[in-house]
């Protein structure tokens, strides 16, 4: 065949690819503009008095006014301790989930270890569970124990932690998670043996291995696995609402909950405090945007 009798048939690929490429941008901006349909109205509303909430126009805030920011701001004098209980206990979960999953991710891509499939496997099983199965258990170990009044001996044997209403309860049942110790598995199975037994030879042990090599070159994935922990404990609602008990103890999630009546919400002023629970993950998201794209996409599938 002739390279003039190939011009129809390479005009008519270059043509189906400029259409591929258009329905794709299509896709992408329809998407976009959904994906960011709730963040923009929250901001419009958030911007619009309580008494013209409900009234047109709906796209942009008019009248304009930021009694809504100053009144969350204001009304509860708690709300600065909520944002600081929710800032540490975000920051605590986030650094012990990372720091134990890579060991976990570490030891089950690396250790011999009786056992290790079937846990592996159990592990994987415990992310199909929806939290919600797992709440009373949780509860019943953060808090009175799974059997109360126990004796031994004359000596009574606490099988609970009894960290109700504080922050280590929130804290403790979050310190590991599955997902986490399954995506540092798949990273570090991908990682080259040789580096490791170059180490050996060194004269490194295990532990020294692990953090003097391998935690510096897994930089990006631990910092993707902080931002989503992060993300999570931040947002949460129902584990602090069902073991916080006092105003001074709770979340930022969880004090929004004050702006809503029994018999009414004032949907301006909650979506102007939802805000503060928003911003900062956008700012997280932007700042290491790159290097959470890097970490999802070179995550290993090695198995």
């Amino acid at each position: 065949m002739s390279v003039t009798n190939l011009e129809p048939e390479v005009q008519k690929i270059k043509r189906s690819d400029q259409i591929g490429k258009v329905i794709s941008y299509f896709v992408l901006i329809a998407w976009a503009l959904i994906a960011l349909a709730p963040l923009f109205f929250t901001l419009v509303f958030s911007f619009k008095p309580v008494e013209n909430a409900y009234t047109p126009p709906i796209f942009w805030p008019n009248p304009f006014t930021l009694e809504n920011y100053k009144t969350v701001i204001s009304t509860f004098d708690l709300f600065p301790r909520w944002i600081l209980n929710s800032t540490f206990i975000s920051i605590a979960v986030t650094g012990l989930q990372v720091i134990f999953c890579a060991m976990g991710g570490y030891a089950f891509a690396r250790l011999r270890f009786p056992f290790k499939n079937t846990l592996f496997i159990v592990l994987l099983v415990s992310m199909m569970l929806p939290p919600q199965v797992t709440l009373i258990p949780h509860f019943l170990i953060v808090g009175p124990g799974v059997l109360r009044d126990l004796t031994i001996f004359g000596i009574k044997i606490p099988t609970g932690f009894g960290l109700l209403d504080s922050p280590m309860a929130v804290i403790l049942p979050k310190i590991v998670a599955a997902f986490g110790i399954f995506m540092m598995t798949q990273f570090y199975k991908s990682i080259p043996k040789e580096l490791e037994e170059a180490a050996f030879m060194d004269g490194l042990g295990r532990l020294g291995i692990f953090f003097r090599i391998i935690l510096p070159i897994s930089r990006t994935q631990l910092l993707t696995l902080g931002l989503l922990t992060f993300q999570g404990v931040w947002n949460e609602f129902l584990w602090p609402l069902i073991v916080l008990r006092t105003p001074e103890m709770f979340t930022l999630p969880i004090g929004l909950q004050w702006f809503r009546g029994e018999y009414y919400t004032l949907y301006s002023i909650v979506l102007a405090g939802s805000l503060f629970n928003t911003i900062p993950i956008l700012i997280l998201f932007f700042v290491f945007q790159r290097y959470f794209t890097r970490g999802i996409a070179t995550t290993g599938l090695k198995g």
